[in-house]
């Protein structure tokens, strides 16, 4: 998906601004995308930049990685696989101008299997309940912030799910986009029934912190 990814976000971002930086960050890749992004980087030094990682370390890990290197004021996360679609991020950025500071993509037509919905759909409803906020979907990777947000929030363990919550505490305002979900289109998910008892530990200190 990496260069379909590329063309679709180099279609979508001149919209924004020409001054925009592409950052892929290659959590331990075991196929062929660390030579295929090297070379998007070998044909577009411009705008691409790559971060690569010896092993798996974890979307937090990963998201903050991208984060200590970004250099705009804007921020947008999405995964690579192409479920999330680069045409929405002009949208989602014009949103912040409405005085928000960080604006969540609700795949609220989530195009994924059943066990994965039902799974998401307790998760958001468990967590909206203990915490006071309610979103519908914490685990959507297709976000935009401003830089003051990713600066304030300190990032560790599976945290990254929870930065819509964190982020209200801190005081920034937060809103929910509902933006077009496609089913995946190759490759698997690495998510399993491991995470679920470190989102539990991660939940508690959330709201050890906010409470």
């Amino acid at each position: 998906t990496l260069p379909a990814l590329h063309e679709r976000l180099k279609a979508a971002l001149p919209a924004v601004t020409a001054d925009y930086e592409i950052i892929y960050v290659d959590d331990g890749s075991t196929d062929c995308s660390p030579e295929i992004l090297r070379g998007l980087y070998e044909q577009d030094r411009q705008h691409v930049r790559v971060i690569e990682f010896r092993r798996n370390f974890g979307k937090t890990a990963a998201l903050s990685a991208g984060f200590n290197q970004a250099r705009g004021e804007i921020i947008a996360t999405l995964d690579a696989d192409l479920q999330d679609d680069p045409a929405e991020l002009p949208r989602l950025i014009a949103e912040l101008e409405n005085g928000y500071d960080m604006v969540v993509g609700w795949r609220k037509e989530r195009q994924d299997s059943a066990g994965k919905l039902r799974s998401s759909l307790f998760f958001n409803r468990v967590v909206s309940r203990l915490t006071g906020n309610p979103f519908n979907d914490l685990n959507s990777g297709f976000k935009v912030y401003r830089r003051e947000v990713i600066k304030t929030i300190r990032l560790y363990s599976d945290l990254h799910r929870y930065i819509p919550i964190l982020a209200t505490w801190y005081g920034f305002r937060v809103a929910e986009c509902p933006v077009t979900h496609h089913p995946r289109r190759g490759g698997e998910s690495k998510y399993g029934y491991g995470r679920i008892a470190r989102g539990i530990i991660d939940l508690l200190m959330v709201l050890f912190l906010t409470r």
